[in-house]
């Protein structure tokens, strides 16, 4: 459930060819766009049904992201998942949607967008179908690979869309109502999605997709003119998409099964060697190649260093928390899915009522403050996390780390997201943006690997010496041990007394949670890296809006 910002979608939208504010609502059909590529004029209620599919369009991606996590528990259960399957299950999605989200972009400016959108949301729907009907968990890991891809075909032409057909004296209002229905989407996804769980199937968290694209297809196909952008007749990147998929596939794919299968074994260590070097080859490529899907230049501005370094360090942190989350509340502490998925409400109403105020608070004092005390605040929120106890209740045991943590949050994520393209010049700034939106998504890909691991070797480490202290025989320890990897979902062996399986139920609760702890401590050390990096790379005042800033990255790439 990461946070809805305008610039999520917006590096596509900065080199629009703007269509201009016409009288009327004509050419907005099925006809599409102009010869040249740019969308036709539209008035005021044409403008509107773009509108409308922006957001039903983002809605389902958003809803997607905020409701899988809520319903890990349920899939475990359902499916008889380890957790490394689960992390397959988010990871398999997000792999797809980081890697390729760039070119889905470029793809955009080069086919039409409304056509790129239209395509996305097919295979996004047709994926979400294949989820609900997933049979067993590699069918719904394969499925939700496919979302990834429909996901990042998707999500750049949202807003490009609305940017094209929106005069600039409109573009502002139509973008904050994109980001304020985004925001009450992530909100309402865990609690819609719980409800579901609870009361239908888990496998209702992916069919309610299907009114939804449909909705957006009609209007897209019929009230929506077509758009190029101004870099529609350059080449696509397809070596650089390639390599840097199965590049970060490889290390992915090492992380996650080094949990189960041991950090030596030859498949893991093979993986993740063939990732690295397939990533290194992905840096030459971008080096040499004529439009590359990142361009390096960006990267000789400190500052666009330092805050894309903050986004990931922080985006770990809140993708790590999500996954983990709704485990230990549903697992450990006996919420329904529901209750779960309301849990962090205030999280999202939070970062929504203050977003604004923090992005004015950033052109009042500059970002170094806000984006260093937010990064603070976030750490104090983790360190809340990590002091969690079985009992005290919602709203003891869980509101105040949740409300802390969107009151930091709220300090970051607008002056994170206007800093990083306000670093580079002009040209360069939705690219920036791009790239900033892909760390973010890439930072949770490598949270969820590299935090399972962390937490399935503190929960093996404890569960040991937890059952050492039974009466457990040896060969007794050893099954319950088999199923590690099942974490909080871990069944203690049938043939085990009433009282032994409660001793052993009470053994894996706790190794989980010390595990919890463990995991919400590291991330509070990591957002306060995240702080240092913050103070150390952001210069005071304003960033580039005054050209006072640190905009050396792209200055001589006009």
């Amino acid at each position: 459930m990461a946070a809805p910002s305008p610039t999520d979608d917006a590096h596509d939208a900065r080199g629009a060819n703007d269509a201009r504010p016409g009288d009327g609502d004509r050419g907005a059909g099925g006809a599409g766009g102009a010869r040249d590529g740019t969308a036709r004029p539209l008035g005021p209620a044409g403008r509107r049904w773009v509108l409308i599919a922006a957001i039903l369009g983002s809605s389902m991606v958003f809803l997607d992201g905020s409701t899988v996590n809520v319903a890990l528990p349920a899939l475990q259960d359902s499916l008889d998942a380890t957790v490394v399957d689960v992390q397959w299950v988010v990871n398999a999605y997000t792999l797809f949607l980081a890697a390729l989200l760039l070119t889905g972009g470029a793809l955009g400016d080069r086919l039409g967008r409304r056509k790129v959108f239209v395509v996305g949301v097919v295979l996004f729907t047709a994926a979400s179908i294949a989820c609900g009907l997933s049979a067993n968990v590699q069918q719904l890991i394969l499925a939700r690979g496919v979302q990834g891809v429909g996901g990042a075909l998707l999500t750049p032409g949202s807003l490009a869309l609305v940017n094209a057909t929106h005069p600039e004296d409109a573009r502002g209002r139509a973008i904050g109502l994109w980001s304020g229905f985004s925001a009450l989407m992530s909100a309402a996804g865990p609690v819609v999605g719980g409800w579901l769980i609870d009361t239908v199937s888990w496998r209702w968290i992916f069919f309610m997709n299907v009114p939804l694209a449909l909705a957006v297809i009609a209007i897209a196909w019929t009230r929506v003119p077509e758009s190029l952008g101004g870099t529609g007749r350059g080449r696509i990147d397809v070596v650089g998409a390639a390599l840097a998929t199965t590049g970060l596939g490889g290390v992915v794919f090492a992380l996650l099964e080094s949990s189960s299968r041991g950090g030596g074994d030859p498949l893991v260590l093979g993986a993740g060697l063939v990732g690295v070097a397939l990533l290194a080859a992905f840096v030459l490529v971008e080096r040499r190649v004529e439009a590359p899907m990142l361009p390096l230049r960006l990267f000789r501005s400190r500052t666009f260093v330092g805050v894309n370094v903050v986004t990931l360090l922080i985006y770990a942190c809140l993708s790590g928390l999500l996954f983990f989350l709704p485990m230990t509340l549903i697992q450990i502490r006996g919420y329904g899915a529901t209750q779960a998925g309301a849990a962090t409400l205030p999280f999202v109403l939070l970062l929504f009522a203050l977003s604004r105020w923090s992005g004015g608070l950033r052109d009042r004092v500059g970002a170094r403050i806000p984006l260093t005390l937010g990064s603070v605040v976030v750490a104090a929120a983790f360190a809340l996390f990590a002091a969690t106890r079985t009992g005290g209740g919602y709203l003891l045991g869980v509101a105040p780390a949740v409300v802390v943590l969107g009151l930091g949050m709220a300090l970051v994520v607008a002056p994170l997201t206007t800093t990083v393209m306000a670093s580079v010049h002009d040209a360069f700034a939705g690219t920036a943006s791009g790239v900033n939106n892909a760390v973010s998504r890439l930072a949770g890909l490598l949270a969820i690997a590299v935090f399972g691991v962390v937490m399935v070797g503190v929960f093996t480490a404890r569960l040991e010496a937890g059952l050492a202290t039974t009466e457990l025989a040896p060969e007794q320890r050893q099954a319950v041990l088999r199923d590690r990897t099942d974490l909080a979902a871990l069944e203690p062996p049938a043939s085990l007394s009433a009282e032994r399986r409660d001793a052993v139920r009470a053994r894996v609760d706790d190794s989980f949670l010390d595990g919890f702890r463990i995991v919400m401590a590291s991330m509070a050390a990591l957002a306060l890296v995240a702080a240092g990096v913050a103070w150390t790379t952001v210069p005071t005042g304003r960033v580039g809006g005054d050209r006072g800033g640190d905009r050396d990255g792209a200055d001589d790439g006009t």
